[in-house]
């Protein structure tokens, strides 16, 4: 199908960018790399009056260490974030996990910052940074906030971003040497989880089993009091609210949650 007809604006500055959004407000939409922002539009599930492209907004792409964190722009993709030796050091689960999104292309145009403001509970990077205790930077006309990635979502597609906001940055610790796994279940390599399972340090992020990005906090408390990776695993669907589609029922999705949460709890154990 064809979008519906709209406006276009390429600010040059993250400034500009959010002068329009503050004059414009529901009537816009933001667009980054463009490969969830587009078929929303040709599907006419979308229909904004504005489109505002920040594809090219070089201050939005960055990554770097600050403190006890690191930082990452939102304009920065998924492909720099799989080949970021400061990732690969400092927070080797993101480069991990974004090596696992679509195919080439998609990881050549999407934008971390972008993931996570589309809020689909079945991307990765979002339960990816969920693990992590990440941090979401928002900024508009008005001012900068950060909020927790525990806090951010509210349901299916939608978070605590206002419409005159635009996330400008995600901060994620540095874990260095603490243990890691990305485990995700597809048809094909490049399909949409199934079921998908990121662990750091102790959490446990959850992919597609709910209407949000999920922590398996049943999971965590268990390994908090000195569980065993197998008793704790068999809690990780606990609190979740899996969907049911062509792909799995939701009781096969809690047996994925817990197959690969102990999968991946044990190879970030190292055993």
């Amino acid at each position: 199908m064809i979008p519906v007809a709209f406006d276009y604006e390429r600010p040059d500055t993250v400034d500009a960018a959010l002068a329009l959004l503050a004059e414009h407000g529901e009537d816009a939409t933001v667009l980054a790399g463009g490969h969830s922002l587009l078929p929303v539009m040709k599907l006419r599930l979308g229909a904004p009056e504005l489109v505002i492209d920040i594809g090219r907004l070089a201050d939005l792409n960055y990554i770097r260490v600050e403190g006890d964190e690191v930082a990452i722009g939102a304009g920065t993709r998924h492909r720099d974030l799989e080949a970021s030796e400061v990732l690969a050091t400092e927070v080797p689960l993101l480069p991990a996990v974004a090596r696992t999104v679509g195919d080439p292309q998609v990881r050549h145009r999407g934008t971390i910052g972008g993931s996570l403001a589309h809020a689909d509970p079945a991307s990765d990077l979002p339960a990816a940074v969920l693990a992590l205790n990440g941090t979401v930077v928002l900024r508009s006309a008005r001012g900068e906030r950060q909020v927790p990635i525990t806090g951010f979502y509210t349901g299916v597609f939608s978070s605590v971003k206002e419409p005159d906001e635009l996330i400008v940055e995600v901060r994620v610790p540095r874990t260095g040497a603490a243990g890691w796994a990305y485990e995700k279940f597809t048809r094909r390599s490049n399909d949409w989880a199934i079921v998908a399972v990121a662990v750091v340090d102790g959490r446990v992020g959850l992919v597609n089993m709910g209407p949000t990005p999920l922590r398996a906090s049943a999971t965590e408390a268990a390994l908090a009091e000195g569980a065993s990776i197998e008793d704790a695993a068999a809690l990780a669907d606990q609190a979740t609210d899996p969907p049911a589609d062509t792909a799995a029922t939701r009781e096969y999705r809690r047996h994925l949650a817990r197959l690969l949460t102990k999968r991946a709890l044990t190879t970030a154990a190292g055993v």
